[in-house]
């Protein structure tokens, strides 16, 4: 066989395709990688309840989530990077005034700052979980989040982007915004499992389709954008695979010679 490697997946767009299934192609090639021996870990910018079933169905207890904020590995938190709080409470107060709504996001929950508002249910509902925030105004208080939720049109996310610099800011649906402590990145999240494993630059790869993978597969030497992603996350990708749709994680690992 060939050498023990680590494969990182993101999630939407990848592992999941776009009504947010999982293709038998792919949980064969999963299943397939860890029957030669590979590490498989996920590497998403959702959160640890958000994909649970996945992580079962699956057989997977390493994952960097949160976009590196909250990283596991065989089922043990490694590492955390916590939201500033008291810059995330002025970013709320401007929030409101704005009539933007928030939602706080830990490693276990997340919590709505307005009873309700139709930019929350329209873009949560596009991942298709089981869960959905419930309103609790002061869930950022003593405890550690991982990543907040600002609902906002496109371009609005500006004027936070300027008075906010301690956090990074990705918008991943029209009217939501990722928004992560300042430099955190999937990235960040992998080099902290690559450092605890072991493995060399040249056993490491990665997939993924969208914006906050960029960092990620530029950094990771054997990268695969997927055939559904952006074109400026395929330019920074070593090897395009076919679209999600297409069996793309199962022709990628083809094409990377894992399978």
């Amino acid at each position: 066989m060939t050498e023990r490697s680590v494969i990182f997946f993101d999630i939407d767009g990848t592992l999941l395709n776009h009504e947010k299934k999982l293709p038998t192609s792919t949980k064969e090639a999963i299943f397939e990688l860890k029957r030669l021996g590979h590490e498989v870990a996920i590497a998403t910018g959702r959160a640890p309840f958000m994909f649970v079933d996945l992580l079962e169905e699956l057989g997977i207890n390493t994952y960097v989530s949160y976009n590196g904020q909250y990283v596991v590995l065989n089922g043990e938190v490694l590492y955390t990077n916590p939201l500033n709080i008291i810059a995330l409470k002025q970013l709320t107060d401007r929030a409101l005034s704005n009539e933007h709504p928030v939602v706080y996001m830990d490693h276990e929950d997340m919590k709505a700052n307005v009873p309700e508002h139709s930019f929350i249910k329209e873009s949560i509902d596009t991942l298709k979980i089981s869960t959905f925030p419930t309103y609790d105004p002061h869930y950022y208080k003593e405890r550690d989040l991982f990543q907040t939720l600002l609902f906002c049109p496109e371009g609005e996310e500006s004027q936070y982007e300027e008075n906010f610099t301690e956090f990074d800011f990705i918008r991943w649906h029209p009217v939501s915004v990722d928004v992560l402590p300042k430099g955190g990145s999937k990235a960040k999240g992998i080099e902290k499992i690559i450092e605890r494993l072991g493995y060399q630059e040249e056993h490491v790869y990665a997939f993924g389709d969208g914006l906050n993978d960029i960092e990620m597969l530029s950094t990771i030497k054997n990268s695969v954008a997927m055939g559904n992603a952006e074109p400026e996350v395929k330019s920074v990708a070593k090897y395009v695979t076919t679209s999600v749709e297409a069996d793309g994680i199962y022709h990628g690992l083809k094409m990377v010679g894992l399978l």
